[in-house]
Parts: structure tokens; C-alpha cells; sequence
């Protein structure tokens, strides 16, 4: 199943081994996390995708998100880079207001890059 993937999702990891989108993962309902999962895959099965369920930041070079519509009309981002064949998640949030906030795009963008937030 694997050959059929066009690119391999992988989690961003800490110097000090934590995976931080996958701990953000475990911590949402299992319903919602099935949701992102689903999504996930389809980003791993027809890369590139657009809109509605993915798009590139345009105020940051290399980040996109990926959208998920969540159980009780909450909305998820998950934010990633793109690395060869693989997508590398950098960052996850459960998204409040209509603007994407700076200190989550930062989060990711400081990932992306190998700094420290």
C-alpha cells in the first residue's frame, strides 16, 4: 500500500524526541483525530491537493495547512512543510478565530526552519 502513496506524512520531532503535532493528536477526541487521520491520508494518497483541504501560507514561504472540519463545527489546522516526498507536520491547533493567529504560524515557521520559537 505504501508504493501507492504520491508522499509520506511525518511528524516534526524536538531535539528532544517529543513529536509535538502527535501528542496534540492524542489529545483530541478520537472522533477528531479519525477526521484529521482521514485527511492526512488523502494529502499521503493524491499530493497536491487544494482547496478546500489544503493550501500554501502565502505570508510564509514553504508552510501550508492542511483544514479539517471537526465534530460540533469546530475547525483544526495542521500546519506542514514540504520536504521531497514527504510532508512534515510542524504544528496543530484547534482554530478560534477567522484569522489564522501569528503566534501559530510562527510556531510552525520556527520549526520549518530548525529555530526555537
Amino acid at each position: 500500500m505504501n508504493e501507492l502513496k504520491r508522499v509520506v506524512v511525518q511528524f516534526y520531532k524536538t531535539d528532544s524526541g517529543k513529536e509535538p503535532v502527535r501528542e496534540w493528536l492524542y489529545k483530541l477526541d478520537p472522533k477528531d483525530r479519525k477526521i484529521i487521520g482521514d485527511d492526512l491520508q488523502t494529502l499521503e494518497f493524491a499530493w497536491p491537493v487544494g482547496m478546500p483541504l489544503c493550501r500554501p501560507i502565502s505570508s510564509y514561504k514553504g508552510l501550508w495547512e492542511l483544514r479539517s472540519d471537526l465534530s460540533s463545527g469546530r475547525i483544526s489546522r495542521v500546519l506542514f512543510s514540504v520536504s521531497k516526498n514527504r510532508l512534515i507536520l510542524l504544528h496543530g491547533f484547534i482554530k478560534k478565530t477567522q484569522k489564522t493567529p501569528i503566534h501559530d504560524l510562527r510556531i510552525a515557521d520556527h520549526r520549518m526552519k530548525g529555530k526555537r520559537p
